[in-house]
């Protein structure tokens, strides 16, 4: 028996590779001949960096920028050893970056996103790849871009930071003082998600309360991300921004589209390839994948679906282990997965199930296992006979 574990983190829990720790351990307990190979992966959110570095080879870089509240921190990027650069959104402008009691999109920016782009072209990257997940903020790039000498101003011609509240405010976009590294620069985003800029699925109403943004912020925030896309098509002469993933990390994928005329790809796609995924799958006889919950989004870019894609093509089964499993996770089935299962086996608050995670997971783990294993006899005693 031979397995792939190749799941996404459990945000503010379990790394990628701690859960293959813990996969391969209980899957010894109940298949003690099998083989298990572990694949660290990311879609584009917290890990990414770190997952194409080990994968591609190469280096990662500390440095020292502006949090989601403008806060000084240091954070992490790599420089693979072709010279290109891979940009992690989530290290300088992450969600988990900012206490629960303090998120809020109004305030909120994606300046140090901006930082670390600035730094990757300072050392000479000319290819510069952004992962854009896990985002704390709702500015529609325009911290990120402010960050690289683009300058927004209200209608007294004041230069506004780049948050959440200066959507709204924002008059003028002044280019004169763009990095001039951008010109020379191939930006390629990798985006977890499909979602427009502005409407129900858009960057607001999708991602905003998750952010911290109530039902009253969430109106006002979508006002002014609409104010603020008119702006971009009168600079443009066009009308609408329809580009799929434009609404990913609040609009900084449109950002980034349209200043740094940035490509868009799919996160898992981009960093199935780096793994050279496909020849991980040689001899394998079960996939074992999983994130932290597993809802209708799952299907839109996320790890699990990426996963069950390839291996349906090969015919290999897909097991799902995930933190937890919200409305419209059965779509997943037509993704590819086989079977989702839940480490949570009675209801819990989060922090209880974020405290107790190892052990959750560890647990299901080897339930998982043993039905696996229940199958595996059941189909043996039918050839029998």
């Amino acid at each position: 028996m031979k397995f792939l574990f190749v799941s996404d983190s459990f945000k503010g829990s379990l790394t990628s590779e701690k859960i293959g720790e813990l996969l391969t351990d209980e899957a010894k307990k109940v298949f003690p001949d099998c083989v298990c190979e572990v694949l660290p992966v990311a879609d584009g959110g917290e890990g990414t960096a770190e997952a194409v570095v080990a994968a591609s080879g190469g280096k990662l870089r500390r440095v020292k920028v502006h949090g989601p509240l403008f806060e000084e921190r240091e954070a992490v990027y790599g420089i693979l050893s072709d010279g290109s650069a891979v940009i992690e959104m989530a290290a300088s402008s992450g969600l988990p970056l900012v206490p629960v009691t303090k998120r809020n999109p109004w305030y909120t920016t994606s300046y140090g996103t901006g930082e670390l782009i600035v730094d990757a072209m300072e050392q000479g990257c000319r290819k510069i790849v952004v992962a854009i997940g896990g985002s704390a903020s709702n500015d529609g790039g325009m911290g990120a871009m402010r960050a690289l000498g683009i300058r927004f101003l209200d209608a007294n011609g004041a230069e506004l930071q780049g948050r959440g509240a200066d959507l709204e405010q924002v008059h003028q976009i002044d280019l004169a003082g763009l990095h001039p590294g951008v010109k020379d620069t191939v930006f390629t985003v990798m985006c977890d998600v499909d979602n427009p800029l502005l409407g129900p699925d858009g960057a607001t109403h999708t991602f905003g309360p998750q952010k911290g943004a109530d039902a009253a912020m969430v109106l006002r925030l979508e006002a002014g991300m609409r104010h603020y896309a008119e702006l971009l098509e009168r600079m443009e002469n066009e009308t609408g921004i329809p580009l799929p993933g434009a609404g990913a990390a609040g609009g900084l994928g449109a950002a980034l589209s349209f200043f740094l005329k940035a490509s868009m790809k799919s996160g898992i796609e981009t960093v199935l390839d780096l793994l050279h995924f496909e020849d991980h799958l040689s001899g394998v006889d079960v996939v074992v994948t999983g994130e932290g919950r597993m809802d209708w989004q799952s299907a839109h870019g996320k790890v699990p679906a990426g996963i069950g894609r390839h291996c349906a093509k090969r015919g290999i089964p897909v097991l799902a282990l995930v933190g937890g499993i919200g409305p419209g996770a059965e779509t997943l089935y037509a993704q590819g997965i086989t079977a989702i299962l839940s480490t949570t086996p009675e209801p819990m608050t989060l922090d209880a199930a974020l405290e107790q995670a190892e052990g959750l997971y560890r647990a299901a783990a080897e339930r998982m296992f043993r039905m696996l294993q229940t199958g595996i006899e059941i189909g043996r005693q039918r050839e029998a006979f």
